[in-house]
This record gives C-alpha cells, structure tokens and sequence, in this order.
C-alpha cells in the first residue's frame, strides 16, 4: 500500500510540472571552483546566480563541511571568485571586483564577525595567486606596461578629498581612451574575447600576508604574459610558463616552463622547443615538476600531454600516452602521484598515475566533472553535473567511491519542471566508423509517433559533448519541451575517443564528419523517432561551419541554424585572435593553397543553400569574426536563399555559454521561432 502512495505522488508531482523554457536561464543556480580544505573538513566554493535586472552574473563564496550540513554564506559582494585555502586551513584568499578592479582579499574563515581585508591594490587588478608552503607570502599576477613599471615606486601624494580623488580617476579614464586614438597594432593577437590588447602584460608579484600595509614585489620585467604562479615548497623558486619568443606573434605557440627565483626574479629555462609547455605544478616533495604540453604546428588536433620532470631540468615523460585519451581542466598532486580531469566517452572522470609512470587508475568513472581540488590526504571536493541537472558540489573520501552529494541548489526549480532523460546511442557510420551520440525524446513523447528533429552540433571541431554539457543541457530540455527530437552526438575530430579519432578530419573538414551526422540522423528516422520531413539542425563555431557545409550538400533538413560560424577559411585566418587555424588543421596556408581552402569552405558553396537560414553572431566576437556571418548573410540573400542575420552587441564567441543572460535566452528562442517556423 505505501509502494502505491508513493507512486501516486510521484504521479501528481510530474502532472504539476511545467516545461523547461528559455527563461530558466534566470533560475539555475551554478557552481565553480570547489576547494577543500587542507584538513579535509571543509570545501569552500562559488555559487552563481543571474542578477535578471541587472542583466548579469552574481558570484559569492559559500562554505559547506565535506561530511554534509548547510552551505554557509562567507562573501556578499556578488564579485566574488576563486577561493584558496592557506596551509593552515584558517584563512581563505579570494579575489572580488568589488572595488571596480579585481583584487586579493583575505577572510579568516572561522573568526566570528570577520570581514575580509584587501590584501592588494594594483592599479590594474590582482589575479591568479597562490599562498606559499608556510602561508606567509602570496604571489600573483597583474597586468602592467612598460611604462607602469618603469613609474610603478612614484607615489602620488593622497587626493585632499572625495572629489579630487574623482577627478584624478575621470583624468585616468580619459588618458587610458586617448592611448588608443589612434591604436597601434603590431603584432599577432591584437585583441582577445571580446576586446583589444592595451600593450599590458601579466607580470607576476609577490606579498606579505601577515602585514595589511605590505607592498607588492615585482619580480619580473618582461613584455609577455606570464602564467599564474606555483610556489617551490622550500619557497625559494616560483614556476611559471611565458612565451620563450616574447617578440612572436600567437605567443603560446612557444610557451615554456621556468623557474623563477624569489630572491631576485632570475629565470631558469626548464623545457625544450617543439612542444608547448603550461601549467606547471611542483611536487609536494620538490623533486619533480608536473605540466602539460602539445606538440607544436598541430592546434587541437592532437591529445594534451601531462608530463613530468626533474625539478632541476630534463628530459619530460608522458604519463597519459598509453590511456589515449586527451586530459582537461584541472590536475595536482597527492604525494607522489598525479590526479587530474580527464575526457572519456562524453563523460569527464577523474584519474591518477604515480609521477614515476605505470597503470593509469580511475578515482572517478562516468560522470561529468566540471572541476575539482584534492588535499594532500587524497580527499577531494567537486563541482559534478549530470544528465538530469546543473552541477553539484560533491565530497570524495580518499579511497572511497562514488563521490556523495552535498549541495542540493536547483532542487527546489528542478521540482518544478520537467527534465526529460537522456538516451544513449550507438551507431555506424558510413565506412562502418562507430559513432557515439544521445538523444531525448520531446516531453509528452507518444510511442509510435513521429516527431520534428532538432539536430545539434557541436564546435571545436575537437570538443566533447556529453549528456550533462554545461553548454547545451538547458538549450537541449527547452527543445524538448517544445516538442522536438533532441540529437547529438561527437562524430570525427571529437575528443574523448583517443588520437586517431581526434585527427580523424585532419585536411578533411566536413568531409569525414559529414556521413558520421547523417547516419545517426537516418538511426533515428529508422527507429521511428523523427519525422524526416521536419528536421532542424544548429551548430556553432565548428558547428557552424558543418550545418552549413550540410545545408550545400542536401535538402533533408527544413531549417538551419548557424553560430558564430566558420563559413571561410581564407578570411577566417585573417580576422581571428588563433590566426594559423588553416596550417594547423588543413596543412595549408592561405597564400600556399588559396583554392584548397575556399574549396573547403561553406561560403564557396553558399549559392546552393536554399534550406531557410538563421545565422546568429555576436558583433565582439574575436574568435570568429562577425564578418563570417556577414558574408553568409550576403552570399545566401544575393544567390536567392531565405537567410536571415542576428547581430548580437556586447558579446563574444562565448555569448551562448556565458554571455549576457539576456542574450542567451534570447539566442534559445530565437533557434525555436526558426525551427518552428519550417519544422512544424
């Protein structure tokens, strides 16, 4: 009898449901940066939330005990990131644009009534910083000029009042805008997200922690950006990467790991030409330094490497290889071993390997870890999504599995909607390639009946999607609450297959990724999912770039809709902020095989796209410039097509991931109103 109470509830609960719309941007709650504490006790994380009015982002720091409780509120500020423990667990660094510049604060995390005390004061923002091994110094980058840094000891004497110290900052303002009128470009990149380098370089500093009157020192001097830096444990050396040609342009194609003494900012060089070298991290012990590297001339086309080396320099062993899985996001230390995020399958687990090499181990398996933090004991603290909802903040006692839940943020808007589950699929692709890939069925599904299809494709080209893609889950459940077929899937070029299906598009974009789309299309129609005559594909970046190239070659779909697209590949290099995409992915240079790469192009094949067209962009996007959909735009209205073009202001090529929340939902229901015009 109570088995049948309970299903009756159950019953009543999805009756009272509503669908999922593109206004829910506004009600999921996110997570970020989870970080736990040295003794293991506590995780210190960013909660997320959407300021409607404001049209923009809310970050605060919470706290929440790894055994389970309430999360606790530590900041208010609504500016508020990237919280880090000190060594002793008592005091957490953080840094908050609350006083217009981003800086570092520190908060004694258990005092009663404490209030978090500005540890910096740069001119132009603190960032990326790290406590060292006894606590007492913190290092940081900061973006200076040369002339900054040549003026940086001249101390202004104090504004006499408020509206002096107004005036000096408007004088600033005014002098930063004449800078750049005109602004002078000479090398490669010149502007970045969504906006232009200002000649300021990311120099890495040092300070005091016990002292609120402490300066900063500086301990590098050159015109290149910096990565964020590592403390030695002995506190003598900080480790950090820069380009090793600091006059070339796209700088990171040259960036190399160095040892930087604290003492007096001499640099070591550690790593060797021919890879990219980043991120480097020392052991515990102080014997090795861990890092990731790519072989140089490739772009994304081949798998992230996590080496390791002795700490005073020499030959770097890969430890991923023979995994054969590319590695992403975070990694660290747990004594002698390595623990890092890895891409598997369309899930994103988490592995470990001893610095010595040997059998990879998987501490995590199947599930989406969008970030993560360990403490020397081997406990960690992550930020996981799922199929079924926004990411949560989880513990994991070392040696024990699965990871427990803790916060429960989007349960309360999760009760009230209906999240439709996702359903795997695996299929063959033309030449007998298995292709995996997902789908959900619209919400009231019949079985039986055939429904609209909307189609998503992902970017990169070589990115991963899963069934908890932060990018795409809420776009995908409103889609399925508007009564289509949602599918996806990660055809060649995708990552989280090994190598050679990651190269597997080298000089053949949209050629050997076509019939791996097409077929899992066809799987659905032959299951008697989806209505052939009403289907709809939409894809960004890379994405773009395929829909189009689909829309050339058939007529199957009844709407089309492209993001922030690649539609040619000889502008493409010349407008972006990565301007050797061609060579590194076609193996050809826009001046050595001009017609190769045209060929290659949607833009050359525009006239035949007769499909209605919906191409959306972002006018800051630097990535891929909005030019891209420009010329689309004409190509398809002069050769006679239905095409049409939303220009979005403000934004960038990270519009419908982080963009303005406005615009986001915007972007959803527009895609709708396009696919339910043509589709239904």
């Amino acid at each position: 009898m109570a088995a049948k109470n309970i299903e009756k509830r159950k019953s009543k609960d999805a009756a009272e449901r509503r669908a999922i719309t593109a206004d829910d941007v506004y009600n999921m709650v996110g997570v970020e940066d989870p970080r736990i504490s040295p003794d293991g006790q506590w995780i210190a994380y960013v909660r997320v939330t959407v300021d409607r009015m404001g049209n923009s982002y809310h970050r605060t720091i919470w706290l929440i005990a790894a055994s389970g409780g309430e999360p606790i509120q530590l900041t208010r500020s609504g500016k508020d990131s990237s919280p880090r423990w000190s060594p002793d667990g008592k005091t957490l660094g953080f840094t908050s644009g609350r006083d217009k510049k981003s800086q570092i604060y520190l908060l004694t995390v258990f005092g009663i009534g404490a209030e978090p005390r500005p540890l910096t004061r740069q001119p132009n923002g603190a960032n990326a910083f790290s406590w060292s091994a006894d606590g007492k110094w913190i290092a940081f980058v900061s973006p200076m000029s040369a002339e900054e840094r040549r003026d940086e000891h001249k101390t202004p004497p104090p504004p006499q009042d408020k509206l002096e110290a107004e005036q000096r900052e408007a004088r600033r303002d005014a002098d930063e805008k004449k800078k750049f009128d005109p602004r002078v470009i000479e090398r490669l990149p010149y502007r970045e997200g969504t906006g232009y380098r200002d000649g300021r370089y990311n120099q890495i500093y040092v300070i005091a922690t016990d002292d609120p009157e402490a300066t900063p020192r500086r301990l590098t001097h050159l015109d290149v950006d910096y990565e964020p830096p590592k403390w030695s444990p002995d506190g003598k050396h900080l480790y950090s990467a820069h380009a090793r040609d600091i006059e070339a342009d796209e700088p990171w194609q040259t960036s190399t790991i160095y040892q930087i003494a604290v003492k007096d900012g001499k640099e070591k060089v550690l790593t060797g030409e021919g890879f990219r070298n980043f991120g480097p991290i020392p052991s515990p012990d102080g014997k090795w330094i861990a890092f990731y590297r790519t072989p140089v001339g490739f772009g994304g086309r081949v798998l992230t490497r996590l080496a390791v080396m002795p700490a005073t320099g020499g030959e770097p062993r890969d430890l991923n290889l023979e995994l054969d899985r590319s590695l992403s996001g975070q990694y660290d230390w747990v004594g002698t071993a390595l623990r890092f995020m890895l891409n598997n399958a369309g899930a994103v687990e988490i592995g470990q390997v001893e610095a010595t090499g040997g059998p990879i181990s998987k501490v995590v398996i199947g599930l989406t870890v969008e970030g993560f933090s360990v403490n020397p004991a081997g406990n960690m603290a992550l930020a996981v999504a799922t199929s079924l909802g926004p990411a949560e903040i989880y513990s994991q006692a070392a040696g024990r599995k699965p990871p427990t839940q803790l916060t429960h943020l989007n349960q309360k808007w999760l009760d009230e909607v209906i999240v439709q589950p996702t359903q795997e699929i695996r299929y063959q692709s033309a030449d007998g390639t298995e292709i995996h890939g997902w789908y959900i069925l619209p919400v009231g599904y019949q079985k039986g009946q055939r429904y609209p299809l909307a189609h998503n494709v992902h970017g990169g080209p070589h990115i991963m999607w899963g069934p908890a893609e932060k990018a795409a889950w809420h776009e995908w459940q409103v889609q399925a609450a508007q009564g289509y077929v949602v599918f996806y899937c990660n055809p060649r070029g995708s990552d989280g297959y090994g190598a050679a299906f990651r190269d597997g598009i080298f000089a053949a974009w949209g050629v050997n990724d076509y019939p791996d789309q097409m077929a899992g299309v066809d799987k659905l129609i032959e299951m008697g999912l989806v209505d052939a005559k009403r289907m709809g594909i939409s894809g960004g970046s890379y994405g773009g770039f395929m829909v189009t190239t689909i829309a050339a070659q058939t007529d199957r779909y009844a709407a089309v809709v492209g993001q922030r697209g690649v539609y040619s590949l000889l502008s493409q290099d010349g407008t972006s902020d990565f301007t050797t995409l061609g060579l590194n992915e076609i193996g050809v240079a826009p001046w050595d095989d001009p017609q190769k790469l045209w060929a290659m192009s949607p833009l050359a094949q525009a006239h035949k796209i007769k499909t209605p067209l919906l191409l959306i962009h972002s006018e800051n996007d630097y990535r891929v410039a909005i030019s891209e959909a420009e010329q689309m735009f004409v190509y398809v209205r002069r050769s006679g097509g239905t095409v049409k073009l939303l220009r979005f202001p403000r934004d960038g090529h990270e519009m419908t991931r982080s963009g303005e929340p406005e615009h986001r939902a915007q972007s959803i229901e527009a895609i709708l109103d396009w696919f339910d015009r043509y589709c239904k």
